[in-house]
């Protein structure tokens, strides 16, 4: 399964970034092979507004079927569960941590954005 979380640097082991619009990569990952590629971001991160929605379709061209993340605002969040994606909130940690929670079946899928706008 190909996944996205968002990260703060380019590789397995890099800290989740807590924002999803404005993180500063987003990394994909195939579960099963632990291949991935990191996705630069920085084009949003210092957008004046619509980061998230277009974070959420750069995500969406990708192919992923989950989104793991500590925050997703609600225009992201409509984005991402139009695109019929699942999203995952309130993820910490690395980046493979998030995939091994993935792996394992600890996650739990949010039905709602847990960020204010322009969060």
């Amino acid at each position: 399964m190909k996944i996205a979380v968002s990260s703060k640097g380019t590789t397995l082991d890099s800290e989740v970034d807590p924002r999803f619009g404005r993180a500063s990569y987003i990394m994909i990952v195939d579960t099963d092979t632990l291949d991935f590629e990191a996705m630069d971001n920085s084009a949003n991160c210092a957008a004046f507004k619509g980061a998230g929605i277009q974070a959420a379709t750069m995500v969406s061209d990708t192919g992923a079927e989950v989104l793991m993340t500590g925050y997703c605002g609600p225009k992201a969040f409509q984005t991402i569960s139009a695109a019929g994606i699942k999203v995952v909130s309130d993820i910490t940690g690395t980046v493979r941590d998030a995939v091994e929670k993935m792996q394992s079946g600890a996650v739990s899928y949010t039905d709602s954005a847990n960020a204010d706008a322009h969060w």
